[in-house]
């Protein structure tokens, strides 16, 4: 259930982080599974209305997983197409891992 980790990281900036104070950056690394579209849209209305506001930049790195779906990341794309603030990155295996970092810190927010 990843929306619980997006309410934990919403609380914990509106609790000790004032977003005029600070530069903050969410990474998030997953298979990309989730439970449910119902968890989905809740994660992706956080993001919208708490996370991604109070942020710099939402990267999200999704590992190549033999067992899931991998639908998280096709979700993120689509909800937020063109928006600047987040920033995806597939990861093949161990060696994508460093490369999708310097994606994700590349663009100089």
């Amino acid at each position: 259930v990843i929306s619980s980790a997006y309410r934990l990281a919403a609380e914990i900036v509106e609790r000790d982080y004032p977003v005029d104070d600070w530069n903050i950056y969410f990474f998030h690394f997953s298979d990309g599974d989730n439970w449910g579209e119902i968890d989905t849209e809740e994660c992706l209305n956080l993001l919208e209305d708490k996370l991604i506001p109070a942020g710099n930049l939402f990267c999200y790195g999704q590992v190549e997983s033999p067992y899931g779906s991998g639908q998280f990341i096709r979700d993120l794309h689509d909800y937020f197409e063109g928006e600047e603030k987040v920033i995806l990155s597939e990861i093949s295996g161990k060696e994508g891992i460093y490369q999708s970092i310097k994606e994700f810190l590349g663009k100089g927010r």
